[in-house]
């Protein structure tokens, strides 16, 4: 098995390419793209990058929070809007992700996550601000 060591922090490729390929595989991804939001995964070899199409919200309607090994995005838009309307997906990643460096940016409806496969993070659960 390939294991790779960043900064005390062993991650399992082979367990990572199988997490993505049961992620994407899933029946439910297809289901919660359809009716909350559409999520894409992408990996480059500094980072995983988090995708989220939230055209019809604003980046102050956004939250992402990390907590252990996991990613959830919320979004919603509170009154004076005529209705509230909410849409929330976690992604369980197979590895501490309250470890690394993550950052978010918000551009054209499109939400990006950016975590770092080299830089720690502050090693606590924790909001995400959007610039």
């Amino acid at each position: 098995m390939r294991k790779k060591h960043l900064q005390n922090q062993t991650f399992d490729f082979a367990l990572v390419e199988k997490w993505l390929e049961n992620y994407f595989l899933d029946p439910l991804t297809a289901y919660y793209d359809q009716t909350q939001f559409q999520i894409d995964l992408f990996e480059t070899d500094q980072e995983w990058i988090v995708e989220a199409i939230l055209s019809d919200f604003e980046a102050s309607d956004i939250q992402v929070y990390i907590e252990e090994k996991k990613l959830t995005i919320s979004a919603a838009k509170h009154p004076p809007y005529t209705t509230h309307y909410k849409r929330s997906r976690s992604i369980d990643f197979p590895f501490y992700i309250k470890e690394q460096d993550i950052s978010a940016g918000f551009t054209n409806g499109r939400l990006e996550v950016f975590i770092s496969k080299t830089k720690k993070g502050s090693g606590k659960n924790r909001y995400i601000t959007l610039p």
